[in-house]
């Protein structure tokens, strides 16, 4: 058994059954103490994205903070991911991601909550928040290791994982594909265009993110819509399939070698948790930047982002795969959703795809830019914050020539490691969350009755 062996071994454990189980226990626990704010709420929540006051501390407004957040989120992982979860546990794997994403929603909430809550300002005057100083300030001191461990992995993810080099390979590989692109080419345009963001810091990724996020996110919409609407007719068929076979073993057709329902499940919500990061802990790292008062407004919109990137972005994707019927082919990961795109759009289908994964991979980069920084903050301070940047540059610039599978499995060992002491926390300030919803509930109460009395004043 060779190294690689074991860290796949390592891997499997690390996101087996216990993980998933937890991460999604913890969105059911959410869930009925907050008496089913994701659906409640979930009007209120998008609302809030154009209406928030940003009247509080912060460095930046609440929809430059989301942006930012599906920036990291909303990646290769909504394109790749989602193809990857369907090959392996057939259209019932969509499902799973629905249901993995509606208690998502709920975790989601309460790590943005628990982020503006617990934040802290650093000696540049910056906001520093997250995990590690929830677990530090919420849970206390004895607490303390927990965040410095969520810290480490968390540089180690933005280092070696999510952050760099499997972004920058799926660019690589995509543009050299469609476009036939040297990829010392592209990978000397990423560093470049990396730097230049990233140096400014979180003010100029926030900036970046706000444009090209809505864009990004409108382009992929439309593309997927007008496939839908091209095969229109399958889609009652593709709902029916879905929906069966999350309860239903599916059976094998052409290259696809059939599922079991505890395999659907897994891969599901496995890739459905990988695609929101709910309960990794990641998002709230910038929702404790955002302005505003009162942490339950930060974890409502926050909420949103599980929202946009499974129940809308990951299901348009799924809903592509199924209904075009080329997952039942041989292909898998980024081939699998190019098929769909070319089989709708012969003559520009990859280009499409192409522009779209780019766009998805690069604002990853960004997002866990910051991700990690705030991490290296926390373990050594601000002085560590430029060689940090300096480090995470170089690595970009030398993904072009690694393709390490060796980084990759430890990449995704730290992720799934990530989300422990994040959990753990969860569940801890469980009544903290609770207690904070409702002193927001309460406030948004009386704004709404003096608005009342007022308007009856002036009627009168």
């Amino acid at each position: 058994m060779n190294f690689l062996d074991v860290l796949n071994s390592i891997d499997s454990f690390v996101w087996g059954p216990p993980l998933l189980v937890l991460l999604v226990g913890t969105g059911i626990l959410l869930t009925f103490r907050l008496r089913l704010l994701q659906l409640s709420k979930l009007a209120r929540a998008f609302k809030l994205i154009f209406t928030a006051r940003n009247d509080g501390e912060g460095d930046i407004d609440s929809f430059k903070a989301l942006c930012t957040a599906l920036a990291a989120t909303v990646g290769t992982g909504n394109i790749v991911g989602v193809a990857t979860a369907i090959k392996a546990g057939g259209p019932g794997a969509l499902f799973w991601m629905w249901v993995a994403a509606f208690f998502g929603m709920a975790t989601k909430y309460a790590e943005g909550v628990l982020a503006v809550k617990y934040r802290e300002v650093d000696d540049q005057g910056n906001i520093s928040g997250g995990p590690m100083y929830y677990i530090k300030n919420g849970l206390g001191d004895k607490w303390k290791p927990l965040g410095t461990l969520f810290a480490i992995f968390g540089v180690l993810v933005a280092y070696f994982g999510i952050g760099t080099f499997a972004q920058v390979n799926a660019i690589i590989d995509i543009a050299n594909i469609t476009f036939g692109v040297s990829p010392y080419v592209v990978g000397g345009i990423i560093t470049v265009l990396v730097a230049a963001i990233t140096l400014g810091g979180l003010q100029s990724i926030a900036k970046t993110a706000e444009k090209i996020i809505p864009s990004m996110a409108v382009l992929y919409f439309l593309v997927t819509i007008s496939i839908l609407v091209i095969f229109a007719d399958q889609i009652p068929n593709a709902v029916y399939q879905i929906i069966h076979d999350a309860f239903t073993p599916t059976a094998a057709t052409g290259g696809f070698l059939g599922a079991t329902v505890m395999l659907a499940m897994r891969s599901g919500i496995a890739r459905g948790v990988f695609s929101n990061e709910s309960g990794l802990g990641s998002a709230p790292i910038v929702a404790a930047a955002a302005k505003t008062k009162w942490p339950a407004e930060q974890g409502l919109i926050s909420m949103t982002g599980t929202f946009i990137d499974t129940i809308i972005i990951c299901t348009l994707t799924g809903l592509t795969l199924v209904v075009t019927g080329v997952w039942k082919g041989d292909l898998n990961g980024a081939a699998l959703t190019n098929a769909a795109f070319t089989q709708a759009y012969p003559a520009f289908g990859s280009y499409l795809l192409c522009i779209c994964l780019a766009l998805f991979a690069f604002t990853t980069i960004l997002g866990w830019n910051y991700y990690g920084e705030r991490c290296m903050t926390y373990l050594a301070g601000t002085k560590a914050i430029l060689p940090y940047r300096i480090v995470f540059i170089l690595l970009i610039a030398s993904a072009a020539f690694l393709k390490l599978e060796v980084i990759w499995t430890l990449a995704d060992i730290v992720n799934g490691l990530m989300a422990i002491p994040n959990l753990i926390a969860l569940i801890g300030l469980s009544g903290v969350v609770v207690a904070e919803t409702r002193r927001f509930n309460e406030n948004v109460k009386e704004e709404e009755e003096e608005i009342k009395t007022e308007k009856e004043l002036h009627n009168k």
